[in-house]
C-alpha cells in the first residue's frame, strides 16, 4: 500500500487560513489520484476535495470557494489550502489515495486504497 503522511492541522482562529499537506510514497505518484476527507468526532467521514491524476479537480458543495487543492508531483506531495477557515472546519482531515487504476467518483470513500492517519484541525471562535 502507499503510505500517506499529512501534517500542517493546528488550532487557527475563525477567518485564519491553513495550508495541509499529504506526502506520499511511491514511484508513480503522478498517476494517483488524491483526495482528502474530513472527520468530526461523532460524525461520518465527509468527502473534501480531489484530484485526479489528469489534474482535474471536485470539491464539495460546502467548500463555497474558501478549499483549493493543488498537487506537486515532483515532491510527491497534495495540498490542501483552506481558507477563511471556520469553526464548522473543525475535524481530522485524512488524504487518501487511488494508487491503481482510474477513478470515478472521487467523494466515494471505497473509491481509495490508501488512507493517511489524518492532522487536526481546530478553529475557534
Amino acid at each position: 500500500q502507499v503510505q500517506l503522511v499529512e501534517s500542517g492541522g493546528g488550532l487557527v482562529q475563525a477567518g485564519g487560513s491553513l495550508r495541509l499537506s499529504c506526502a506520499a510514497s511511491g514511484r508513480t505518484f503522478s498517476s494517483y489520484s488524491m483526495g482528502w476527507f474530513r472527520q468530526a468526532p461523532g460524525k461520518e467521514r465527509e468527502f473534501v476535495a480531489g484530484i485526479r491524476w489528469t489534474g482535474g479537480s471536485t470539491y464539495a458543495d460546502f467548500v463555497k470557494g474558501r478549499f483549493t487543492i493543488s498537487r506537486d508531483n515532483a515532491k510527491k506531495t497534495v495540498y490542501l489550502q483552506i481558507n477563511s477557515l471556520e469553526p464548522e472546519d473543525t475535524a481530522i482531515y485524512y488524504c487518501a489515495a487511488k494508487s491503481r487504476g482510474s477513478i470515478t467518483f472521487m467523494a466515494v470513500r471505497d473509491e481509495y486504497d490508501s488512507w493517511g492517519q489524518g492532522t487536526q484541525v481546530t478553529v475557534s471562535a
